[in-house]
């Protein structure tokens, strides 16, 4: 069970709250996913740039910091351009869809703990329910529909393709997703986002082997590191951000579902991507690294966790986060999409699946009436099972490269023909007579000078 503490949320807390508390709430957490947003488009070019040894927005504002709000406004300024061959209420509206579901989700987070507002004591949490990580599931997934719609409505072929792209990459990642946020239900026995915060106090015991307690820190993203980092990875599938950026790869689908949008239509799917960002982070962050919670040796002090303080802790998290993402882009090319699907299917999957499986059964281990020599031979057995699988694993060996004749020869009947291995292209009658053109007048029947020699080499 959870063990809450005097400054944790409960869900017997929420709802009590007066209407104009609400309100702030609601408009604090938008707040907080547009300036994120805001400051990190900035941080993504400051960061990228840097990089790549350049010096990125510096001019508009101390430091760049107005180079995304001049952005934004000259974006707005724009001719909004509708296609002829639009659905014309679907393609205005399909943006707007994934930038309400990718702001909704902040709508579960925890902030903070109970703090008092104008003599309130409240949580700094919009809301909560038994259910609250499948809301954000469920704003994940719906946002996508804006994606899909926006392509298909757009009456183009290649934001048609980036629309279907989306899709499958969200049927892909979800699954992986989900997986991982099991884990997470079965080690804090809630699905309730502040209790999950809660269950993430001090440590937490893993096992009990033999009379030993193993004990692991708090956080579910040292305890649980396979879902942290498959559900680190599926984020970026689910967020469309580079190397996944598979329904917007301008060196195939031109923009993708964007294509054909134009003026503030195309910000707000921009805008719905960075929000995306802020929210997966935030939600990782409440999953596996301590929600609001200060990290060590920050607890050494009282009153880290109490307070305002923590919302420093959780912002600070959530920033890591995005440079994270940042870095990702600035480091890893795209992959092709079969490579794409490939991860999500054939690695991700059966991973996560392996290891809640182990998982389930370290739980049914630990509760079970077992005695110590059992124990141990149990621990044995799967050690030296595992072992053997390493071992017997079959290897993939290396095939030969064929020669190019072997792989002229393997060609199927009625190919296209090959031209001649050694065919040497003579130079064009252009230039030939540039080089012509060039060369001194021989004297005497002697040779050429040097310069015409090395002309011709060029030639």
């Amino acid at each position: 069970m959870t063990a809450y503490l005097a400054q944790d949320p409960r869900l017997e807390d929420f709802g009590h709250d007066p209407w104009w508390l609400i309100l702030i709430k609601i408009v604090v957490a938008f707040a907080f996913g547009m300036g994120l947003t805001v400051l990190g488009v900035w941080f993504e070019r400051r960061v990228v740039a840097r990089m790549a040894v350049r010096p990125g927005p510096n001019q508009v504002g101390p430091f760049g910091l107005l180079q995304t709000l001049i952005d934004g406004v000259k974006g707005m300024l724009k001719e909004d351009v509708l296609p002829r061959t639009a659905d014309k209420v679907v393609f205005f509206f399909a943006p707007t869809v994934s930038a309400i579901m990718a702001l909704t989700a902040l709508s579960v987070i925890p902030f903070g703990p109970l703090v008092s507002i104008f003599g309130h004591r409240t949580a700094l949490q919009v809301t909560d329910v038994p259910v609250a990580v499948l809301i954000v599931l469920a704003c994940s997934s719906l946002g996508i529909y804006g994606i899909v719609l926006g392509g298909w409505a757009s009456g183009s072929t290649y934001p048609l393709l980036g629309g279907l792209r989306s899709t499958a990459q969200m049927i892909s990642y979800e699954v992986a997703m989900g997986l991982s946020i099991v884990a997470v239900f079965m080690t804090a026995g809630t699905m309730s986002t502040s209790g999950i915060v809660a269950s993430q106090a001090g440590g937490s015991k893993f096992a009990s082997i033999g009379g030993f307690d193993l004990y692991v820190p708090g956080w579910y993203g040292l305890l649980l590191i396979p879902s942290f980092l498959i559900f680190l990875v599926s984020a970026f599938g689910e967020t469309n951000r580079a190397p996944f950026d598979l329904p917007e790869a301008e060196s195939e689908l031109v923009a993708g579902y964007m294509t054909e949008y134009s003026s503030i239509k195309f910000l707000l799917y921009m805008l719905s991507e960075y929000v995306a960002m802020v929210s997966m982070s935030s939600i990782m962050v409440t999953l596996f690294l301590g929600g609001w919670r200060a990290p060590w040796p920050i607890t050494l002090w009282s009153g880290a966790n109490s307070g305002w303080w923590p919302l420093l802790w959780f912002l600070g998290k959530v920033v890591l986060l995005l440079f994270v993402f940042v870095w990702v882009r600035a480091t890893l090319p795209r992959l092709r999409y079969d490579q794409f699907m490939r991860l999500g299917w054939k690695v991700l999957l059966p991973l996560n699946l392996a290891w809640i499986v182990l998982l389930a059964g370290v739980k049914v281990f630990q509760g079970s009436e077992l005695t110590s020599r059992n124990r141990w031979l149990i621990v044995a057995g799967v050690v030296v099972a595992a072992l053997l699988v390493a071992l017997l694993w079959p290897s993939r060996k290396a095939q030969p490269t064929p020669s190019l004749e072997e792989q002229v020869a393997a060609r199927p009947a009625g190919s296209f023909p090959l031209p001649p291995m050694d065919l040497v292209v003579p130079p064009s009658p252009r230039a030939r007579r540039a080089v012509a053109e060039r060369q001194p007048a021989n004297v005497g029947g002697t040779e050429t000078s040097n310069d015409s020699d090395e002309t011709r080499k060029e030639v």
